[in-house]
């Protein structure tokens, strides 16, 4: 120990004894010359990763809600050409005919991925479904009050 203690006391010794250390250890790691230059390679990077990886992530969670609305409007939509039974002017069941629109629709829009349009489109077909079916409804109650004229009340 007091060997050592000797060796301390001249600074020169105690100078070349620390730079072959840290000639050795930046040697074994191969790691950035200065502190700029390790936040640049881990910090930023995983700053501006993390990043993109949540909007990614972001944008995936929205394009499955939207999907999943897609597809809840487009059952809504075969579910209610189940009413529209009688045939338009050229022989053709409305049903077959509703359904057959609504699928070319939705296959326009298939690969839409700005998600304002897909949102316009969405609230779009919803409004034209529900207006579609409160003119069904609308028209099967004239012709119940047509059928029974006694029995017909005013809601």
């Amino acid at each position: 120990m007091v060997g050592r203690v000797g060796e301390w006391r001249c600074v020169w010794n105690w100078i070349q004894w620390r730079n072959c250390r840290c000639i050795q250890q930046r040697l074994l790691h191969e790691g950035p010359d200065t502190v700029e230059e390790l936040l640049d390679r881990h910090i930023v990077k995983n700053k501006s990763k993390s990043k993109n990886d949540n909007d990614e992530f972001e944008n995936r969670r929205q394009l499955t809600s939207t999907r999943r609305e897609a597809l809840s409007l487009y059952r809504d939509i075969l579910r209610a050409t189940r009413f529209f039974m009688w045939p338009d002017s050229r022989g053709v069941i409305w049903r077959d005919v509703l359904r057959q629109n609504a699928r070319t629709e939705f296959e326009q829009a298939r690969f839409e991925t700005d998600p304002e349009i897909v949102t316009r489109l969405l609230i779009g077909g919803r409004e034209a479904l529900h207006s579609a079916i409160d003119k069904l409804a609308e028209k099967n109650r004239h012709h119940i009050q047509k059928d029974n004229p006694t029995h017909s009340h005013p809601r």
